[in-house]
């Protein structure tokens, strides 16, 4: 199979950069080595009941022991980038003690990549906060921002220019409402609010870190990194259609808003003025910081709908689903992109810093078939050209994942690589979906 989009599409030509996309507590392992302090996922992990069969990151893909022949798999498909995100129990295990270990891991990578003429691109937070931090309050601690911004400025003083695109935090969404507002990620508690307040702190982590970014790197790209979860109206009615609105405000533009506009969405907390979070005066102008680039993770959409309370309900659409039971829906990114576009004057370009799919096939005979999850991609591809043909800035695009992994809640049940990793032996093989890239590549 091969991928195949317009010829005069702009994702056929080498200005466009294709990447795969991993995270380190998904893919490192090697918790307890070098000095790495307790995560909160460790944590998380390890409380009964939280992670389906008890599965946990203390081997995962043994990315940290097999760099090298990560390095080698990675250039082997034919990509522009490898995203891949840095490990703050590494770097901090304790407050204010820098590790070594942590830094030359990383350094490492980095120049691996390099050596292979692959560009890195790093983010400095995917969810694993030092659990030290989560005992006085984690992001729910007005205090967790400014550490963040001086790990930040450390990190990046470190790694400097050879890094092309720093990304400050993965999916906010996740950390904030999985976390601590639905309790179903680390550190598990249940309370809009807090949700709310982790949001606002996570932000203004991000904005106090930019500028601090930008004196230590400045050549290279900085940005922030959003998931969005666009939604669509089940009818025309208006109950539907002003749910809807609640919904992509309260999962989208409560962080888009802030970060790109300097404001919070007004619908959510004029309807639930009790989820407001504190925040000080000059707070969202510090958000509000300039970038280079947004990162866009984009999986699936959601179609909304009125109950009888006025409140907003989701709806079982027929349409095809991926292995995780997440609804297929590739109209859904360029209707979001194209939108996004018409509702923030100063979008910064685009990269789809994570799009992929939840297909478990299994390994036969030393070949991966996934051809769902190739299908995927096609179609999302198609996304991605049809909204830079509606004039919407879109420079990459990086498949998630590179391989199999821990994924999260769901631990080793849902693969979304492309390429196959037999957990008992960790032997990597290219999945059909990953030949299809590779091929894609070396025919741009």
């Amino acid at each position: 199979m091969e991928f195949t989009l317009p010829k005069d599409s702009r994702l056929n030509t080498k200005s466009f950069t294709f990447g795969v996309a991993t995270a380190s507590f998904q893919i490192e392992g090697s918790t307890n080595a070098d000095g790495r302090c307790e995560s909160i996922w460790d944590r998380f992990c390890a409380t009964p009941g939280k992670v389906l069969n008890g599965d946990d990151g203390s081997v995962a893909c043994e990315h940290y022991t097999r760099l090298e022949e990560d390095l080698d798999l990675i250039k082997s498909l034919g990509v522009d980038a490898y995203r891949f995100s840095i490990a703050w129990p590494r770097i901090e295990p304790k407050p204010g003690q820098w590790n070594e270990a942590g830094f030359d891991f990383y350094e490492r990578l980095v120049d691996g990549l390099i050596a292979r003429g692959i560009k890195p691109y790093a983010t400095l937070y995917h969810w694993d906060l030092p659990q030290y931090l989560e005992d006085k309050g984690g992001w729910i601690n007005r205090e967790t921002a400014y550490l963040f911004s001086r790990y930040a400025e450390k990190l990046v003083e470190r790694l400097g220019d050879k890094v092309v695109s720093y990304a400050t935090f993965n999916e906010p969404f996740c950390s904030a409402y999985l976390g601590y507002r639905w309790g179903i990620h680390a550190p598990g508690l249940k309370d809009d609010r807090l949700g709310f307040q982790a949001a606002h702190h996570l932000m203004l982590a991000h904005g106090l870190a930019i500028p601090l970014m930008r004196k230590h790197a400045p050549k290279a790209q900085l940005g922030i990194v959003l998931n969005i979860n666009p939604a669509f109206p089940a009818s025309d009615s208006e109950a539907d259609k002003q749910a809807t609105q609640l919904s992509n405000d309260d999962s989208n533009h409560t962080f888009l808003g802030p970060i790109l506009a300097g404001k919070y969405p007004t619908s959510v907390f004029e309807k639930y003025p009790h989820w407001a979070p504190t925040q000080l005066q000059g707070d969202l102008d510090i958000i509000n910081a300039p970038l280079d680039f947004l990162g866009i993770n984009y999986y699936t959409g959601v179609t909304i709908k009125a109950d009888a309370q006025g409140e907003r309900e989701e709806v079982n659409q027929q349409v095809p689903k991926t292995d995780i039971g997440w609804d297929i829906i590739p109209e859904a990114l360029t209707k979001a992109l194209v939108d996004y576009k018409n509702t923030y004057p100063s979008l910064p370009p685009i990269y789809i810093t994570e799009n992929g799919a939840a297909d478990n096939t299994e390994c036969i005979n030393g070949e991966v078939n996934d051809t769902m999850r190739t299908d995927y991609y096609q179609q999302h591809l198609m996304a991605v050209h049809n909204a830079i043909e509606q004039g919407v800035d879109v420079q990459g695009y990086f498949a998630w994942s590179l391989m199999d992994n821990f994924e999260w809640a769901f631990g080793y049940s849902q693969r979304f690589g492309i390429v196959h990793v037999d957990y008992s032996t960790q032997k990597r093989t290219v999945k059909l979906s990953g030949l299809a890239w590779k091929k894609f590549l070396a025919n741009r």
